[in-house]
């Protein structure tokens, strides 16, 4: 199953949250409203996970990064204060998440769209929040067009980029014998082809910020067979591939390369699918967490495999699955 990216549906309004942070001297209180849920989590877990998070980095500005105590406010290795980030495809579903996810932490992110409107309403959304992100128009699958995003990231980030998400990725679900060519090349140029090149563009700038991490975006078809899934599936194995060989042969330059390979996540391109109430059943027998994914729990791997605290993960591609893939027969 292809994890689409997809924009939130309709979220209630949350209300404004009021954080005084005890610094020395006093600071004024932050107070952040969001109008928006980017997990589609009830609005008291989405907004205060996020808002919790940004806390101790808005005190962290002392110059030595040290409490009164002398102790330091966050581990380093918890942290990506001072680290940029590109992340692909970045204004729907998984992607958005990743995105607040990777701000949540401290990083600086530059993110893409095809949708001008879609993305220009996220940029509005995170500027209200104070997040630290900015946006261009881009298709991923034309070449010329990954090259002046790239040109952008690297004025943006004064030349250096720490963390590459490579997120896009699309899907056709037919049976193999009833692709036509035209198919086939379409998700060979937008899942493969694209994230090749984008990670060929991003290294000079990877190895300048003197700590990588590429995180690619996989799926369970890479590795078990779903229903008319094949071309999909292989685009994903070849990701994988390309995961390992680029984490060997980066990682002199201090790169890590890992991916991410969920399963169902609720997102609105698989809510056609998922509306058959039968079939969802079908998906919960084969899950023993027996439920669906939330974007939020791909976003956090994908910030984990970004933190120094992962320093030593690298070539892995790692299921977000709820057992599925590992899930054999057992029948209730």
């Amino acid at each position: 199953m292809l994890l689409a990216l997809v924009s939130p549906t309709s979220f209630d309004s949350f209300s404004s949250f009021t954080f005084i942070t005890p610094t020395n001297p006093p600071l004024s209180p932050i107070s952040i409203s969001c109008s928006f849920n980017p997990f589609g989590l009830p609005p008291s877990y989405s907004t205060r996970k996020i808002l919790h998070r940004l806390k101790p980095i808005t005190n962290q500005t002392q110059p030595d990064l040290k409490s009164m105590n002398g102790t330091t406010p966050i581990d380093d290795r918890w942290s990506l204060r001072g680290a940029t980030a590109l992340v692909t495809g970045g204004t729907r579903g998984i992607g958005r998440a990743i995105v607040e996810e990777l701000v949540g932490f401290g990083a600086r992110v530059h993110t893409c769209s095809r949708n001008l409107s879609e993305l220009q309403q996220c940029l509005r959304d995170w500027k209200n929040l104070e997040f630290g992100v900015s946006g261009s128009v881009c298709d991923v699958s034309v070449r010329a067009q990954r090259e002046e995003l790239m040109e952008t990231v690297a004025a943006n980030f004064d030349g250096k980029l720490n963390i590459l998400v490579n997120n896009v990725g699309r899907n056709i679900r037919k049976p193999t014998a009833e692709f036509t060519e035209e198919e086939f090349s379409f998700l060979m140029k937008t899942n493969v082809e694209s994230v090749f090149h984008l990670s060929q563009l991003a290294y000079p700038l990877l190895k300048a910020s003197g700590r990588g991490s590429i995180v690619f975006m996989s799926s369970v078809s890479s590795f078990v067979s779903l229903k008319s899934m094949s071309v999909q599936g292989a685009t994903k194995g070849a990701i994988n591939q390309l995961t390992k060989y680029l984490a060997c042969e980066w990682a002199k330059d201090n790169i890590r390369s890992n991916a991410v390979a969920p399963w169902y996540i609720k997102t609105s391109m698989v809510e056609q699918v998922l509306s058959n109430k039968v079939y969802v059943e079908e998906v919960y027998s084969r899950t023993p967490l027996r439920r669906l994914g939330e974007p939020s729990e791909v976003s956090s791997l994908v910030a984990f495999l970004c933190l120094p605290a992962s320093s030593y993960i690298t070539g892995q591609i790692i299921g977000v699955d709820g057992g599925m893939s590992i899930n054999g027969f057992d029948p209730r």
